[in-house]
């Protein structure tokens, strides 16, 4: 099948077909990681400038791990060591990397709509590594290839977005994935949490009780507070979070046998997850989605510069 983007900025504009062979391509490249020699010559001769004007741990290590896999050259590039502290704007420091014959950028930034700026700027393909309270597109490729490769068919899975929905990049993209693949999504979170108007993001469901809808979810992914994004604190305090919206031990009872529990991290323990439930042996994907990470990115880099399913040396 044919993959006809150039860029990963909008996860809105990628069918459920798109995101399934990033997700089968993300496979084949899980046979490359668990080799010895864990690299490939796939994009050899490819450059893929990493452009990180907001920090990043998760995210951008695993971006570098899945392009040195690969055998691109890569630019790292962002933050205090650009020049737009010097007062040069965003549009020519993007021609300036583009003049060196680039083919890739990778954007993570605080402001909404940056990606799609150097998008159009730059004229080569652009991955939104997040941006703003936008989306996250990467991420949720991860998630669901996490959920996916845990034996989970999209189609009528019941998925609970727990947590901070406002200031949420995550649900920007995570949501509309899980809904083009035919997933129900309820996003729970007290009221003060949740966006002026929760239903663009496309759920089904909005609920301020995580009692009464976990013994309906089949995957329950929750959020941290980002308190960074907040002026003030719109709820009483972290412990009474806790109480009423934290996926603790004691509320393991409460949910389906075989229910998963996903967490884009980092993770805040004793906010929204206690320690028994984050290391749950047989619940916790959280670190098949740290490796799932690198898996993806190899995948949509690959894709996105013209790589097929069928050759992926593997």
């Amino acid at each position: 099948m044919a993959f006809n983007h150039k860029n990963l900025i909008d996860i809105r504009e990628y069918s459920s077909d798109d995101i399934m062979l990033i997700l089968e391509t993300a496979a084949r490249f899980k046979e490359v990681n668990e080799r010895r020699i864990k690299q490939v010559p796939t994009l050899k001769g490819t450059t893929i400038v990493n452009m990180f004007n907001e920090p990043s741990t998760r995210t951008r290590s695993s971006f570098e791990i899945a392009e040195k896999r690969l055998s691109a050259n890569s630019l790292n590039f962002g933050g205090s060591s650009t020049s737009t502290v010097k007062g040069e704007s965003l549009t020519d420091t993007v021609k300036t990397l583009c003049a060196y014959k680039i083919d890739l950028i990778v954007v993570r930034d605080k402001h909404a709509g940056v990606p799609r700026k150097i998008a159009d700027t730059s004229g080569v393909g652009v991955i939104d590594a997040g941006d703003g309270r936008h989306q996250h597109p990467t991420q949720a490729l991860l998630d669901l290839y996490s959920i996916w490769e845990a034996g989970r068919d999209f189609n009528g899975l019941n998925v609970g977005i727990v947590g901070d929905i406002a200031n949420s990049r995550v649900c920007g993209s995570l949501v509309p994935a899980l809904k083009t693949l035919g997933a129900n999504v309820c996003l729970i979170a007290p009221p003060t949490l949740l966006p002026a108007r929760p239903d663009v993001l496309g759920a089904d469901e909005v609920s301020a009780n995580l009692d009464a809808t976990l013994p309906e979810l089949d995957v329950v992914y929750m959020l941290r507070i980002q308190r960074e994004r907040m002026e003030g604190a719109p709820y009483p305090s972290l412990r009474e979070y806790n109480r009423l919206f934290g996926l603790t031990r004691d509320r393991e009872h409460l949910m389906r046998d075989d229910a998963l529990i996903c967490h884009p991290g980092p993770i805040n323990r004793g906010v929204e997850l206690d320690s028994f439930m984050a290391d749950h042996p047989k619940r916790s994907l959280i670190l098949d989605q740290v490796y799932a990470g690198i898996l993806v990115r190899m995948a949509a880099m690959y894709l996105l510069l013209g790589g097929s399913h069928d050759g992926v040396d593997a």
